[in-house]
């Protein structure tokens, strides 16, 4: 299964913010779409980066509620992963789980295209595994 399955289900909608808008602003964001990260990007529609409700998290605990004017380029995380939609899933799932991050941007032709979460991931896994336990099933009843 690939990346493009789960966008062709899930929708490619991506939630975005620029770097100088403020935590606060990314907050009321993250609370009206009922999401948990949104992607950074600039003037061009390039990802810079991807900030999320950890990040905004540890902001405030380090530095108060003052952090909440802060721009989002400076708690945001710079270094994403990024994937295309013809990626395996379990290749994603795998890297998702080992580096611990839940957000991956979907990039084609250096332009956001999706964004998929571990939530996504593990849907369509149990949707895939339910399959195959159907399947077999179904196969040993008729043998």
């Amino acid at each position: 299964m690939t990346v493009a399955r789960i966008l062709a289900v899930k929708g490619r909608e991506v939630f975005t913010t620029q770097p100088h808008r403020t935590l606060q602003e990314t907050a009321e964001l993250l609370g009206l779409k009922n999401i948990g990260a949104v992607v950074v990007t600039g003037a061009d529609g390039a990802v810079l980066g991807i900030i999320s409700e950890r990040d905004i998290v540890r902001a405030l605990a380090q530095s108060g509620a003052v952090a909440l004017n802060d721009p989002v380029s400076r708690h945001m995380t710079c270094e994403v992963f990024t994937t295309t939609s013809n990626a395996c899933i379990h290749d994603i799932m795998e890297r998702m789980t080992h580096s611990r991050f839940r957000h991956v941007p979907v990039v084609e032709e250096h332009r956001l295209t999706g964004l998929i979460s571990i939530g996504d991931v593990v849907k369509h896994r149990i949707a895939e595994i339910e399959t195959e336990h159907r399947a077999l099933r179904d196969y040993i009843a008729t043998a």
